[in-house]
């Protein structure tokens, strides 16, 4: 063990966004007085997260440049037996790229975050929310056993939580925030499961105890079945992270958390807690190596994911709502790459994505202000001559997301399509051609919110904009950001937002672009995950992936001759020819394709099937519950059935207390024949 970081560096850079949560939480919301003001508030967490992030910079230049590492207990929190509950730290090359994630990307929403909110009478406890969420976030990928991972797991499913519901006054934020919790739930149930199945084979919660018994726990198998113990471990953890990165069926909450402030969307929903799975599986990967099965079965959900979820992408009109399912989508990509054994690539990816992706929801938050809070990119038009700054951007973030060469998002997309083609897996076949088909679904949609928002006639002074608005203020899919504070109206010259939000925008750009480029050799192809992830020889992907790279520039080059960047290119001419150019083939498209729209507009049924059968199902299992086991069993029979008993035994009583002395020595007399005959018969 080469403890070469510093333990009190460490605790600070979990610590320090904590203190800024509880000194902003407590002193400026009223709960124990209001001494922090609002520009104290911003003040105080931006100052303690910045130190999160140039402390996490630092940690990853020791990792990556003087191999560093650490690994050790900073806190014993319980000893049961020989069995130790622990806080701990591991610190290798996956948990430091992470925390940089983490942290610059929550830097930049605080930042932003100036902007956004500035007339919300919750301000302080925004900041104090996403600060929380800060904390729980690096204490989740920083923890070296498996208590302290589910502690950060489900802490930052309490923040997005608070934070998804931040209007708690709107109730379809309280609807989407109970839904989130709910659905996360189910996810959860499973992720308990497999801790506790790998801790009751294993004796230990660390994570290297637990991967030293790997082989162990490969060779034995699931009681009462022919299943081999780690097939089920791996797939109960893997249910966790369906949940948590917003995998299919465990979806449907991601995009109605779109209810929340614009901020919260970059910070939870695109860079950091939907990723959570993603590292997860990462982490685990010497037990999900050894299980073909679990293996397959991440592939599967993850392609399903990739190209399915993104379809929903095309027939959004709220521009939020546009980008969450391109996070679903991406979220697919990602697990296809897990699945295929290609954990680098597919933490190259939530890398990057977390860059593109955060700009991307960042720039439609400042289109959300520029257009006096109207989130229908049908009531857009023409923005670039009014907002410059969040057109590049937003463009850059556009072009990185599609997979344009020498973009950030082109290297590790591309890679995850290789991937899944080199992969040996069952149903890697699938795979490959849902994310070869995903390609042009996310230039189409991408390209089509692009076109809307940012080119053709102006929309906003027009009675095309006032129908959108009143017409989508009523719909399920619309939701609009201004309660609490935020201006009521809509329409009105557009206006490029202040520095405060533009400022974010522009430094999460340069990383869209040029990240991919930097870091692809050592990230994928070089020492950087060496003893940190494990791949079997029998996956052969990332050997022959390394085998075909040379180098990041002939890499770039060789992109023009191939399928995806033709399709990239397809979904942008058919985005253009009928956004742009025929922009009524849309409309007769969409009338010849009733049945399919049906399907599409109603989410695939997932919302129908959650509320009118496993809703309502376990509303009749409460209820059954309730009127037999409550009523019937407890108050029917225990409560008011001893009761009764009490009175029956009383009322017979009553009679054997008549008051006559004979009555008495009569059954003194038979009492003792009875105890003789007794004492008779035992002997």
């Amino acid at each position: 063990m080469n403890n070469s970081l510093s333990s009190s560096l460490l605790l600070v850079i979990a610590l320090a966004p904590l203190l800024g949560a509880i000194i902003t939480g407590l002193f400026g919301t009223g709960f124990v007085g209001r001494s922090v003001s609002r520009r104290a508030s911003h003040i105080i967490t931006i100052i303690l997260v910045a130190v999160s992030f140039f402390g996490s910079a630092y940690v990853l230049y020791q990792v990556a440049f003087n191999a560093a590492y650490y690994n050790d207990t900073v806190y014993t929190w319980s000893l049961i037996g020989t069995r130790v509950a622990e806080v701990g730290f591991l610190v290798d090359g996956l948990t430091a790229l992470m925390m940089v994630v983490v942290t610059s990307v929550s830097l930049m929403v605080h930042i932003y975050t100036i902007g956004y909110m500035v007339d919300d009478p919750g301000y302080q406890r925004f900041f104090s929310y996403i600060s929380l969420f800060t904390f729980s976030m690096l204490m989740l990928v920083m923890a070296n056993n498996m208590l302290q991972l589910f502690f950060g797991w489900e802490a930052v499913g309490l923040v997005s939580y608070l934070l998804i519901g931040f209007w708690y006054t709107r109730p379809t934020a309280i609807f989407a925030n109970m839904k989130a919790f709910l659905i996360n739930r189910v996810g959860d149930f499973g992720f308990v499961l497999g801790i506790a199945l790998l801790f009751a084979y294993t004796g230990s919660l660390n994570y290297a105890d637990v991967f030293a018994q790997s082989d162990k726990l490969a060779a034995t198998a699931f009681p009462g079945t022919d299943w081999h113990l780690i097939t089920v471990a791996c797939i109960c953890l893997f249910i966790g992270a369906m949940g948590k990165s917003a995998q299919v069926p465990l979806h449907a909450w991601l995009p109605d958390s779109m209810e929340g402030p614009t901020p919260i969307s970059a910070l939870i929903h695109a860079a950091t807690m939907v990723t959570a799975g993603i590292f997860m599986v990462a982490r685990f990967s010497p037990l999900f190596e050894l299980s073909p099965t679990a293996l397959s079965f991440v592939i599967v959900i993850g392609s399903i994911g990739a190209l399915f979820l993104g379809i929903l992408g095309i027939i959004q009109n709220d521009i939020k709502r546009v980008v969450a399912y391109s996070t679903l989508s991406q979220l697919g990509y990602m697990t296809v790459a897990l699945g295929a054994s290609a954990y680098p690539i597919a933490i190259f990816h939530l890398m990057t994505h977390a860059f593109f992706k955060a700009l991307l929801f960042l720039g439609a938050g400042s289109v959300i202000i520029g257009m006096h809070h109207d989130q229908d990119i049908r009531n857009m038009g023409g923005l670039r001559k009014f907002m410059p700054i969040t057109w590049i951007t937003f463009l850059i973030g556009t072009l990185s997301l599609v997979g344009t060469p020498f973009f950030a998002g082109f290297y590790s997309k591309e890679h995850i399509i290789e991937a899944a083609g080199a992969a040996t897996v069952w149903g890697s076949g699938f795979a490959y051609w849902a994310t070869l088909i995903g390609v042009f679904v996310t230039s189409l949609y991408s390209f089509r919110v692009y076109f809307l928002v940012f080119h053709g006639k102006p929309r906003f002074n027009t009675d095309d904009h006032a129908h959108h608005g009143h017409a989508d203020a009523a719909a399920h899919d619309t939701h609009k950001d201004d309660a609490h504070g935020h201006d009521d109206h809509h329409g009105g010259t557009p206006h490029e937002s202040p520095w405060v939000v533009t400022l974010p925008l522009v430094l999460l750009a340069i990383p869209s672009v040029v990240v991919g480029a930097w870091v692809i050799d050592p990230l994928l192809f070089g020492d950087f995950f060496k003893g940190v992830i494990t791949v079997s020889e029998a996956h052969p992907a990332m050997q022959e992936l390394a085998h075909e790279f040379h180098g990041w520039v002939a890499y770039g080059l060789h992109a023009f001759t191939t399928v995806p960047f033709w399709l990239m290119i397809a979904g942008l001419v058919v985005a253009w020819y009928c956004y742009l150019v025929n922009p009524a083939l849309p409309a007769r498209v969409y009338g010849s394709l009733s049945g399919v729209n049906r399907i599409l507009e109603n989410k695939y049924y997932v919302d129908w099937v959650n509320e009118n059968i496993f809703a309502r199902g376990a509303r009749g299992l409460g209820t059954l519950f309730w009127n037999v086991g409550d009523k019937g069993v407890i108050d029917g029979g225990l409560v008011s059935g001893s009761t009764r008993l009490v009175g029956l035994v009383a009322a017979i009583s009553r009679h054997l207390q008549s008051g006559y002395i004979y009555h008495y020595a009569f059954a003194m007399i038979v009492g003792v024949i009875a105890f003789i005959s007794i004492f008779v018969l035992v002997l």
